[in-house]
Formats: C-alpha cells, structure tokens, sequence
C-alpha cells in the first residue's frame, strides 16, 4: 500500500532546531528536537553559531530517517527566526559569529533614511539596530571583511540545497528589502554601504527546488522531495493557528512576543506597525517584543523558583500591587532596541509570586496595546499560540482578560512547523482552538492595572 504524502518541516528557533513530519492533513506524527545555544553577555551581544544549527537540523532529520518515519515524504518546508544575519567569505563560509534578533549591539551613524516616512512606507521597517542596514554598516565600520551577508535561512539554504537564495518573506525581515517591489531598496543598500550582489537573490514566489546530492543520498526518502524556502517564523505562527485573514489576530508567546494580522495585498502600516510579507500576495503587519518567554526564565531565575498556575491563580491581576514594564531584553523597532525594564511598588511584602505575576502581566499589557494598534475597532478575535501560552492556562486566561475577556488558544503545540508545512504545501488544515474566557471582574482588575501600567510607561524616558 502506498504511504499517504507527507510534509517534513523544518522549525528554526532561538532555543531549538525541531523536525516535525506530518501527515496529508498536517497532523505531526514524529518530533524530533535538538537545542541550540546563543551566546550572551552583558554588552548587548547575542550571536548563533550557524554551524551548529546545521549540525542540529541534520542530527533530526537523522533520527527521523532513522526511526522510518520520512517514508512517503513529498515536501520539505522550514520556518526560521527571523532578522538574523551573518557575515560571509565570497564562498558563502560565515565569518565569525552570526547575529541573533536578541542582539542589541549595533549603533546607527549618520541621519539614516533621506524621508523615514517613505522608508518605512517601502520597507515596512526602519533605520533600527534590529535591521540589516544598521547592522552591517556597524559591523563594516567594527573591520568586517565580509564580501557577502545572509540571514541563517539562507546559510541553510545554500548548504542542504546548493543554493543561497532568499524567500520573499524571510527577505522582508531584513528591513533592507523594498516589499512593495520585491527588490533589495537602493536606499537600504546604500546607508549599509554594500550593494545587491553582496546580498541573496530573492528568489520567485513558491520556487522549489531539491536537496543536494549528498542528502538525498544520505536520506533516501526525501530524494524526490520538494524544498521550500524558508519563511519567516511569524508568517509561519500566524499560519499555523488558523489566523489568515484580517478577522483574526496571532498573539504568539514563546521566546519573544509578538501579535500579527495577515492582509491581502500591501496596505500601508501605521506608523507604529511593521510590515513583513507572507508571500507575493499577503502582508503579515504586527508589532514585535523581545519580552516573552526569555523574560519569565529571567523572573524565575532571579526569585529562585517557578511557582505554578496553582500558586499564581491565588492573585486577582493586579492585587500585588506591582508595574512591571517588560523591557529587561530590550525593545523592538520603531523604539531604540537599548530598553530598561523597571519592577515598581515593591515592598517588604512583595513575594516571588507577586515578582513573577507582575512581569508577565506586564507582557499581557504591552500585547494588548498592540492589539489596539493593529486592530482599533476591536473586532478582530485574539488567537493565542506559542510555548508559554500552551504551558499555562492562566497566562491565557491573564490575556485574555487583557483583551476584553475573550479569547482562543490553539491547541497546535507545533505552530511555526505546521504553517511552514501548510503554506509549502497549500493545504488549509482545520484549525484547532478552545476558548478562553476571563470572568468580568478579571476584565475589570486588569483594565485597572493597564491604567497604571500606561501611566508608568509615559511617565518614563
């Protein structure tokens, strides 16, 4: 009998590379997980070592292969972090470290963008540390002798298919690509001092190609596979909950933090919004945070325990009388990326439980606003994804208060996996969700704290 066509996706993150297979209708039905390891310090630095998630991605796909469960595989798809970038010889070898999102080390020089209105109305970006043009030109003034750049998508790219080209949406992340055109912006090129060869080629919209021959050798079953181009991992989350239309927001809480609504065509952002592509005719608008996840590893770390829904359902939100302002890992764009989170009210009493319920009712917070940007009349239903979000209900039940009372969780563990298989492959799987519901004295206690929450916010630099 023939093995119904499955899909291998390809899930590259910043704590984990995972392999996912997944059945005709993108049900996953073997996982497999290598960690990775970003290197920190207190200077602002975050670097990858792109080696190593090579070496992690094949180290799956090695279990999957060698577990059997890669037989029947027609497609391979991948999602990755996007607004990495590394610095490369001219045969595409990284030189040195790459820079993760979380790097916040790269300084702007010179007035930037001629109109930053119009750059930001092109890009969808702006003249930020998080973004390609400031960071290679901070790299070329620190002596970096790279003739090429490229994001981790595309090193994995050139080293499993042969090729270094760049999908449309994994290319918007830049902040160096025009996403009305499709094309690298003059402009953007010229603030990084580098010019449209040192970069990847953006490559057609849906192009597929093969794994090299030594893969295919070396994995058998996905010889015949067609390859996507990695897509950006928020187009990929919004994907993978079911969120396609401009009727739904992702609110995804992993790592980092982000909300995102996906739009046909290309409207302009606000200014505020970024605007990445999903693909040639969708644009995914959102606004990112480096809070997520990073920042309740932090909490517990510092307050020496991880207390359990359990302990942290005994608050009402807000009744440990705190403010936590969520910006310890530093801001995404438009604001400076060298941000400062405060923990204000503390008191002799102030307990661990306080200390963590407030630093992520502070991300609830700022999510929120988010969502009043992007959605301001409200109409939009909130869809919660993403490891922090399926780990605790109450973190659900915190935001959904946060968003007027209602809310969905997906219950898709596997969120940027499965839209990166869904959007290679075109096939539109049910989503699932449950919903999420807030009592309306939980609405109205963290209406309250967002009050104070806001007023801390404009009160500070």
């Amino acid at each position: 009998m023939a093995t119904a066509a499955r899909t291998l996706a390809l899930d590259l993150g910043s704590s984990s590379v995972r392999a996912v297979v997944f059945d005709a209708d993108l049900r996953p039905e073997t996982v497999a997980r290598r960690p990775v390891e970003l290197t920190q310090d207190g200077s602002g630095a975050a670097t990858l070592d792109a080696e190593e998630y090579l070496a992690a991605t094949v180290a799956c796909v090695d279990q999957l292969h060698a577990g059997g469960a890669l037989a029947g595989t027609a497609v391979v798809a991948a999602a990755c972090q996007w607004h990495s970038l590394l610095a490369m010889d001219a045969n595409y070898r990284p030189i040195g470290p790459g820079l993760s999102w979380m790097d916040t080390r790269a300084e702007t020089e010179g007035p930037g963008p001629a109109d930053p209105v119009d750059f930001h109305r092109r890009t969808g970006a702006w003249w930020h540390a998080l973004y390609w043009p400031v960071r290679i030109a901070w790299l070329r003034r620190q002596g970096s002798r790279a003739q090429r750049w490229a994001g981790l998508a595309e090193y994995l790219t050139r080293e499993l298919m042969g090729v270094p080209d760049a999908s449309l949406s994994f290319a918007s992340g830049t902040g160096a690509l025009d996403t009305m055109t499709g094309r690298w912006d003059p402009e953007a090129l010229e603030l990084a001092g580098v010019t449209e060869a040192a970069l990847p080629p953006i490559a057609p919209d849906r192009y597929r190609g093969r794994l090299r021959h030594e893969y295919r050798r070396r994995w058998p079953e996905l010889a015949e596979a067609q390859v996507a181009l990695a897509v950006g991992d928020g187009a990929a989350s919004a994907a993978g909950v079911g969120c396609m239309g401009p009727n739904q927001l992702s609110v995804t809480l992993g790592t980092s933090a982000a909300i995102r609504i996906v739009v046909p065509g290309m409207p302009e952002p606000p200014s505020t919004v970024w605007r990445y592509r999903l693909d040639a005719d969708r644009s995914v608008l959102g606004l990112a945070y480096s809070a997520g996840g990073v920042l309740y590893d932090w909490v517990c770390r510092v307050v020496g325990e991880h207390p359990g829904d359990a302990a942290l359902a005994g608050l009402a939100p807000g009744a440990h009388g705190l403010v936590s302002l969520p910006f310890h890992a530093g801001h995404r764009p438009p604001l400076p990326a060298h941000g400062v989170g405060t923990v204000h009210g503390l008191r002799l009493a102030t307990t661990a439980v306080d200390l963590v319920a407030a630093t992520l009712e502070g991300i609830c917070h700022e999510l929120a606003e988010g969502a009043r940007q992007l959605d301001p009349d409200g109409r939009a239903t909130a869809v919660l994804g993403g490891g922090a979000v399926s780990a605790s209900p109450w973190l659900a039940r915190r935001l959904a208060a946060a968003f007027g009372g209602r809310a969905m969780r997906s219950l898709e563990r596997e969120v940027g996996a499965r839209g990166a298989a869904a959007l290679a492959t075109g096939v539109d799987p049910a989503p699932r969700f449950e919903s999420v519901a807030a009592s309306p004295d939980e609405v109205a206690a963290m209406a309250e704290a967002a009050r104070h929450h806001r007023a801390l916010r404009a009160a500070l630099p």
